[in-house]
């Protein structure tokens, strides 16, 4: 979207015209190493690569960052894009830009098993870099906001891609930091790529509306009377509600155009609190307030720290608008959010109160540390920085923020986390509610608690919606039943791995299981199991990794015999199958891969149950062949000519659920005189439907044109066999 290209001159007069006083002779050495290092590279667009560090310090510096950010915004590529090395950076610059451009320079040199982990591995190291120095994630904004103004370069993938890992993670952090600007900004850039029509039909709405010219009249008036109140010092401002702002309330809440009361605000910016509310006095006998529309975030700051009164009226022309009064510190917060620290002397109050606006960033990486799991931080940032929030009150009054959606068992975790170990129970106005009751703002809250040693369930964690409370629980799980956890953990890992027909040969499994434990960074495979047991480690992400080293291990070891090596003796044929070497033996058809004519088998002599015949292929196959104990017992087995049995196949059917749905199958089987054995059928998610039905099949061919039949019929997704 953006076009003019910046210049380094262009960069040093905004820094002059900002009136801080830059170290200008830094700045000249840090452009001079970027502007050498990105020499001959270009960006998608075709400008010079420079102009992109340029663009991002020009940036900060609107948001009023120091000289040490400026290079860091400068350098912020070098080392990811270029040979420098953050040893010579060190070196030229000092610790402080070295540690800005290491926070934002992303892990290139490691090998990640998918994009979403090595995404949350980046977001991990910047969110850790970001902990000691908040510098590093303002740096981070300003490079995205700038890579999402100029995305028109990308590909049509990548730009969808970038919008919503924005609209996710990015967007969420710059409002928990409370930059409304650039928030707002990332919102809309990345609305504009991911639904554009939406963007440009609340685009147009807005240019027909009229509202601007109709707010900055009303500014006029507001400002008379307030000077006729002794208010004359009071600075109004007209703002239009951001188009994202917009979007969700029209296209997510169904709320019309019309419906929409805070379109437009008028902004009053006041000396002190008292004149804040004397102001409000003011507003409300000169327009209709509307109801349930106050909110004084002054006496319950948002959890970014954010404070205004707020307050919808409805104008003498009939149009309703949003009043919001604040002193001029709080206008600074809203605006510059924690960049207000470098911005503004004045602007947050001591180190102390940065701090406490960082203090999420913590309570992030400390549930990280106890997960094991990095890319659940993606899901904790969905989830803990939402912009929807509510707040409710202890009985004693105080306050508790919580993301919306949060229940009373995140309220008690809140709390203290002895409250939440101990909760049985809580009242909501007095009347008792179920603890999975979501919080909505303005009530009462008390926590019913039990015995010291109650403690947490293992449910909770399917139940809670903040990571406070999902950290909380695990480590109570991780201190208090250690035992319990391990043997937890492994029954779980060993039923999924059976159910993923994963056998590792007895002496090779210690070996296994310790490469496992190493790949997710704990010190041993019991505390592995003990993770997976509290709640740490998820198995559905585990056994990613798990089939990666099971294909490394079969890979590793070939089979120590050979089908090739067996004797071949021809024998007669029972069932329908030759087994070498055997005469007339007892024949059963393993369930496990369920084999048909056509298929390549294979026999395994069991003990007192004849030869069980499988598929060659099947992994159960591929992992007792490797196993020296299984020696001599597998035979080589072919299908007689002209079999003409039918066997047992199952196969799994998805579709869209729809009425009359499984009679289509009916018939289309019957058509194919197949015989049913089993049908069962249940309803999925998101409207779909799984059925499972065992039919009788001759061989492959047969079972080819059967699947052809039912993959035909109207809203089939796909049919596999078991």
């Amino acid at each position: 979207m953006e076009q003019r290209y910046i210049t380094y001159e262009d960069l040093k007069q905004a820094a002059v015209e900002s009136g801080r006083s830059y170290d200008m002779a830094m700045l000249d050495k840090a452009y001079a190493l970027a502007e050498k290092a990105h020499n001959g590279q270009k960006r998608r667009s075709g400008e010079p690569y420079i102009c992109h560090p340029l663009h991002v310090a020009r940036i900060l510096i609107d948001l009023g960052l120091d000289t040490e950010s400026l290079c860091g915004a400068l350098l912020h590529d070098v080392v990811e894009d270029t040979s420098v090395t953050l040893a010579e950076i060190e070196s030229q610059f000092g610790a402080d830009v070295a540690r800005l451009v290491d926070g934002v320079t992303k892990l290139t040199k490691i090998q990640f098993s998918s994009v979403e982990e090595q995404q949350a591995e980046n977001l991990r190291k910047m969110l850790l870099a970001m902990s000691q120095d908040v510098r590093v994630m303002l740096i981070k904004l300003c490079d995205r906001l700038h890579n999402m103004r100029t995305g028109d370069a990308w590909p049509e993938q990548k730009r969808r891609d970038k919008a919503l890992e924005t609209m996710e993670v990015y967007a969420p952090i710059a409002h928990r930091l409370g930059i409304s600007n650039i928030k707002e900004e990332l919102e809309d850039l990345s609305l504009h790529y991911l639904d554009p029509v939406g963007y440009d039909e609340i685009k147009r709405l807005l240019s027909g509306s009229g509202g601007e010219e109709f707010v900055k009249n009303v500014a006029g008036v507001i400002k008379e009377r307030l000077a006729e109140n002794g208010m004359p010092n009071a600075t109004m401002k007209s703002r239009v509600k951001s188009v994202y702002g917009i979007y969700r309330k029209m296209f997510i809440r169904g709320n019309s155009f019309e419906e929409i009361y805070d379109v437009y605000a008028v902004r009053i910016i006041l000396d002190t609190v008292a004149e804040c509310y004397n102001a409000l006095g003011v507003i409300h006998d000169m327009f209709h307030p509307l109801p349930n529309r106050f909110k004084d975030y002054i006496s319950t700051p948002k959890p970014n720290m954010y404070q205004s009164l707020h307050t919808t009226v409805i104008g003498h022309e009939g149009i309703p608008f949003e009043v919001q009064i604040r002193t001029w510190e709080m206008d600074q917060m809203a605006e510059y959010g924690v960049a207000a620290h470098w911005k503004y002397k004045a602007g947050i109050q001591g180190s102390d109160k940065l701090e406490e606006r960082l203090a999420w960033v913590r309570q992030l990486l400390e549930s990280q540390r106890e997960s094991d799991d990095a890319s659940s931080i993606l899901q904790d940032i969905k989830s803990d920085l939402l912009p929807e929030e509510v707040f409710a009150f202890t009985p004693r009054g105080d306050v508790i923020n919580l993301p919306a959606g949060a229940t009373a068992i995140d309220f008690a975790y809140a709390i203290h986390s002895a409250v939440g170990n101990r909760m049985v129970g809580a009242k909501v106005n007095n009347r008792i509610v179920p603890i999975d009751h979501k919080v909505n703002t303005g009530e009462i809250i008390e926590i019913i608690t039990g015995p010291a040693d109650k403690g947490p369930s293992r449910d909770w964690l399917k139940i809670v919606r903040t990571s406070e409370a999902k950290n909380k629980i695990r480590n109570w799980f991780k201190k208090e039943r250690r035992e319990e956890n391990i043997a937890t953990g492994r029954d779980a890992l060993e039923k999924e791995m059976r159910r993923n027909l994963i056998t590792v040969p007895a002496d090779k499994w210690d070996e296994f299981m310790a490469e496992i434990a190493r790949r997710q960074r704990v010190n041993s495979v019991e505390e592995l199991y003990a993770a997976i047991g509290y709640g740490g480690i998820q198995l559905s992400r585990l056994m990613g990794k798990i089939k990666d080293e099971y294909q490394k291990l079969r890979a590793a070891e070939p089979p120590k015999m050979m089908l090739e090596d067996i004797p071949i003796k021809k024998t007669r044929g029972s069932d329908g199958v030759v087994v070498e070497g055997i005469d007339n033996c007892l024949i059963k058809f393993a369930k496990c891969c369920s084999p048909l004519p056509g298929d390549e088998i294979i026999g395994f002599i069991t003990r007192g149950f004849g030869v069980s015949i499988h598929k060659r292929d099947c992994s159960n196959v591929q992992a007792s062949l490797t196993d020296p104990s299984n020696e001599g017992r597998w035979v080589r087995a072919y299908w007689e000519d002209n079999v003409q049995e039918n066997f047992k196949a199952t196969l799994e059917i998805f579709a869209t659920d729809r009425d009359g749905l499984l009679g289509d199958i009916a018939v289309a089987l019957g058509e194919l005189r197949v015989p049913i054995y089993a049908l069962n059928a249940r309803q999925a998610d998101n409207g779909r439907a799984s059925m499972s039905v065992t039919l009788g099949i001759t061989n492959t061919e047969h079972l080819n044109n059967v699947l052809a039949k039912l993959r035909k019929i109207r809203d089939v997704l796909a049919v596999t066999r078991v």
